[in-house]
């Protein structure tokens, strides 16, 4: 399961929990919620940049009714923005964030500028990797880069792809005891997933596999991730600002 897979999938289990949630595909270079959904979106980011659409247009429905804006080419202009394109884009997004209890940005595998802007601007960013030792290592260089740009940054882990909740358990001590002792950062984990056929099987069908299979490991796996994300509510930063507005506040300080 990749990570755009685990976003949609999560986002959809706490829709089902009865929380309103919108997915920003902030991906630059392979933004893909769309294709695992099997929609074809009519808008995205693009047109809303480019004045043709409001926030309200551009943002699609996919499975059981999940709202999401598709970035496309317009993520590569969103980081060039004028300030007074800046400030419309802000006041767009304001207006689509009252009608949300959560706005999830899927964003690139790697570390580019503008997928660090993201992510310290967040609220909370949920750091997944595998037990694979290259995995493990790109999840804790993230978390190093992101903690030398800002250091209040709230992490939590998902250990993805694990046989058992023992390998998930010492992969997660690996990444939090490099964390603690070299960044002084607690990286606390959130849950793991297990690694499922049904996953790759849904993957083909364009259907998200927690609702082409309910009834699979991995479909209850981040039911249970879910659940427990909404029980114990992410650490806010120092900023007095959280939620869209502490977002929008920033993320516009970071574009300057």
């Amino acid at each position: 399961m990749g990570k755009s897979n685990f976003t949609l999938n999560f986002a959809l289990a706490l829709k089902s929990l009865g929380c309103k949630v919108l997915v920003f595909d902030a991906d630059i270079g392979m933004a893909n919620i769309d294709v695992l959904m099997g929609v074809r979106p009519r808008y995205s980011l693009y047109h809303l940049l480019k004045g043709e659409r409001s926030i309200q247009e551009i943002v699609e429905l996919g499975t059981n009714g999940l709202p999401f804006i598709a970035g496309g080419s317009g993520m590569a202009d969103l980081f060039t923005l004028s300030e007074s394109d800046l400030n419309f884009f802000t006041a767009q997004i304001e207006r689509i964030a009252g009608e949300m209890d959560f706005i999830i940005f899927d964003t690139g595998a790697g570390l580019s500028k503008e997928t660090l802007k993201f992510i310290t601007a967040a609220d909370e960013c949920l750091v997944v990797t595998t037990p694979e030792p290259t995995s493990i290592t790109d999840a804790y260089a993230l978390i190093k880069v992101v903690c030398g740009q800002e250091e209040d940054v709230s992490f939590r882990l998902v250990i993805n792809r694990v046989t058992d909740e023992a390998e998930a358990q010492l992969v997660a001590e690996k990444i939090s005891l490099v964390a603690q002792q070299f960044l002084k950062v607690e990286i606390p984990t959130l849950g793991h997933m297990s690694d499922d056929s049904h996953v790759m099987q849904a993957v083909k069908r364009q259907i998200p596999f927690s609702a082409a299979y309910p009834g699979c490991v991995a479909a209850k796996d981040i039911q249970s991730l879910a659940m427990k994300f909404l029980n114990v509510p992410p650490k806010h930063s120092k900023d007095t600002l959280s939620g869209i507005r502490g977002f929008m506040h920033k993320w516009l300080r970071l574009a300057k």
